[in-house]
């Protein structure tokens, strides 16, 4: 006996257990697929499902850190994540994002995001990264990194440190090692969101590769370039920094100088 949580007009088959406001809830929680097969019964195959940029919820806001917010939504936490590569012309693309979060309401807010392409004359493309990363860092006031260490990125740690410090500038650094496949990793991350309507990016995203990527990307592998898509699946993932707000703005004060002593 089978039994979906929704009957076929649209009623909780357990009301008491599961009223449709707490299926709703479910339903945000775990995206559309896990959805459909957990509590409908009708499992969606892995290598059916696309990424569609049109459910990007997208907003214009810059975050506040006065009142840490993105517009109306409050902000819990931050990640920088880079998927570091050589970053020529031909190779695979090396990529840093800058991510917010709302763990309230699961809500993740894809801010910024840097396709690093070294000109091929480069005689040290890592730590000509290192500095396009910096300046990526400085330019939004965050001074930790989520760095995935496999193959390349292993020396990337120690060369980020040495960049800096000769810049006068103070990063931390979280090591990151990947054991699934890149597949799984945007399919678990990406999806669940997007379709959940939980998924936001701020205007600029849509003029960089990222929608193609999503367009052009499909779980059963493949893909020509699906680089951002990693690194945002590794920024969705990755542990958060958590946030709080700074206070109010500083005011200039003028005093009244027309007086006579």
């Amino acid at each position: 006996m089978e039994i979906p949580i929704i009957d076929a007009d649209g009623n909780s088959a357990w009301p008491d257990m599961f009223p449709l406001d707490k299926i709703s809830e479910i339903r945000n929680s775990v995206g559309e697929r896990h959805f459909s097969a957990q509590m409908m019964l009708k499992y969606i195959p892995s290598d059916k499902v696309r990424l569609d940029p049109g459910a990007i919820r997208v907003y214009y806001d810059d975050f506040n850190a006065h009142v840490c917010s993105i517009g109306e939504n409050k902000i819990t936490g931050i990640t920088v994540y880079w998927d570091p590569s050589i970053g020529h012309t031909y190779s695979d693309g090396s990529v840093c994002v800058l991510l917010y979060r709302d763990d309230k309401n699961r809500t993740v807010f894809l801010h910024d995001i840097l396709y690093l392409l070294v000109p091929d004359n480069v005689q040290q493309p890592l730590t000509y990264q290192c500095n396009s990363v910096i300046d990526f860092m400085l330019l939004h006031n965050v001074s930790r990194i989520n760095i995935e260490v496999n193959g390349l990125g292993n020396a990337l740690p120690e060369i980020m440190s040495d960049v800096a410090s000769k810049r006068g500038v103070i990063f931390s650094v979280q090591k990151i090692t990947n054991h699934a496949n890149k597949e799984s990793r945007i399919l678990d991350a990406i999806e669940p969101t997007l379709t959940a309507g939980r998924f936001y990016a701020h205007h600029r995203i849509m003029q960089t590769p990222f929608c193609a990527e999503m367009l052009g990307w499909t779980p059963v592998g493949g893909s020509e370039h699906d680089d951002g898509l990693d690194a945002v699946a590794g920024a969705i993932s990755a542990t958060p920094i958590p946030i709080r707000p700074i206070g109010a703005c500083v005011q200039t004060l003028h005093a009244n100088t027309n007086f006579k002593i």
